[in-house]
């Protein structure tokens, strides 16, 4: 978002001269990024930011705030200024998690007996492996997305599941790749080395994205 830094939008037509201004500032800026651009979950983009949840509220709440005051009192919005509490961060190093069962890839993620999560090394070797149990009915109400989300996971590598899960799954700032098979670990590694990409594979018994026992 350091790019940002520094611009300035006006209503068309009127001289930036004389116009009352409204500085939003860079976490401002990544505030809106993360829960209006990309409609992460709160919690999620606190954990992106490096915050507790209740101070990303309080920052989009500002943020949001600002903006309303700009477009609807045709103010001249800044970009860049303010205080900044987080500080650049370079990308998250990619964690991997996979449904599975008896080591692989479990067909149903609504119905996986645990997760296996794959931490990934610079060379986009697995370098660390946890297991992960699910909570009771690990479908996308039971909260297992915002579970991954807490231990940094930023890809789930699955069989198939209903497109309602991979919104929550996004809202929780974790991308899905669907259509894997085989060995979980195997999975994570094709995944990890730019071999396997999201088929977009949904749960034949509920398309609309429920999952077994766990309708939207």
């Amino acid at each position: 978002m350091a790019g940002m830094r520094g611009c300035a939008f006006k209503p068309v037509g009127v001289p930036a001269r004389g116009l009352p201004e409204v500085t939003l500032g860079l976490d401002e800026l990544e505030a809106l990024r993360l829960a209006d651009l990309d409609g992460l979950y709160q919690e999620a983009a606190a954990l992106r930011m490096g915050v507790s949840r209740q101070t990303f509220g309080r920052i989009v709440e500002s943020a949001r705030r600002k903006v309303a005051d700009a477009v609807i009192n045709r103010k001249c919005l800044l970009i860049g200024g303010g205080d900044n509490i987080i500080e650049e961060k370079g990308e998250r190093s990619m964690k991997i998690a996979v449904p599975a069962r008896d080591g692989m890839v479990d067909e149903h993620f609504g119905h996986c007996d645990h997760f296996m999560v794959f931490s990934v090394g610079e060379d986009t070797s697995i370098v660390a492996e946890e297991i992960v149990q699910s909570p009771e009915g690990c479908g996308c109400k039971s909260g297992v997305a915002s579970v991954l989300a807490r231990m940094g996971v930023t890809h789930l590598v699955a069989g198939n599941m209903g497109e309602g899960a991979v919104h929550v799954l996004n809202a929780n700032g974790i991308r899905v790749i669907r259509g894997a098979s085989g060995r979980a670990r195997r999975a994570a590694e094709l995944f990890a080395s730019g071999d396997l990409a999201d088929t977009g594979d949904v749960c034949a018994d509920h398309g609309n994205g429920g999952h077994h026992g766990h309708h939207q």
